[in-house]
């Protein structure tokens, strides 16, 4: 038996048993779940092995890949990516900020957030001037 059916085998074993465990909460009623959170729990346990599944997957194939490829190039890129999350992190603004729901976010908390959005602007700007630069190649031949 291939890894293709067993997959498929357990695709089909994780649908039904996520099927069932909807229809449950379904037939319980809103309120029920709303005030007990009564049957969420074996869905989110679905969920909780699907994404286990997905994440071991993800992980051997992306060894596999780096073992497999130009181990060099990889830790170039990985490098590349860290100096890009050190410069947002400098950049961010480690500012206690007051929170929607009216508590305050630490000093980090606020630090890393600021990370996270620098980092993506820096990103972003980067693939833009990729494509650019990539068509004013193809223009130029």
């Amino acid at each position: 038996m291939g890894l293709h059916k067993i997959l498929k085998i357990v695709a089909l074993i994780l649908s039904v048993a996520g099927i069932i465990f909807l229809a449950m909460i379904v037939a319980k009623g809103d309120e029920v779940v709303q005030a007990t959170g009564e049957g969420v729990d074996g869905y989110l346990f679905v969920a909780y092995i699907t994404f286990a599944i997905v994440l071991f997957f993800v992980i051997v194939f992306v060894l596999k890949g780096i073992l497999a490829g130009d181990i060099k190039k990889t830790l170039i890129t990985i490098g590349a990516f860290l100096v890009v999350v050190i410069i947002a992190y400098v950049l961010a603004d480690g500012t206690p900020m007051i929170k929607s729901d009216g508590t305050m976010m630490s000093e980090s908390a606020s630090k890393w957030a600021g990370t996270g959005l620098y980092a993506f602007y820096l990103l972003a700007i980067i693939a833009v001037g990729a494509m650019v630069l990539s068509g004013i190649k193809k223009i130029a031949k």
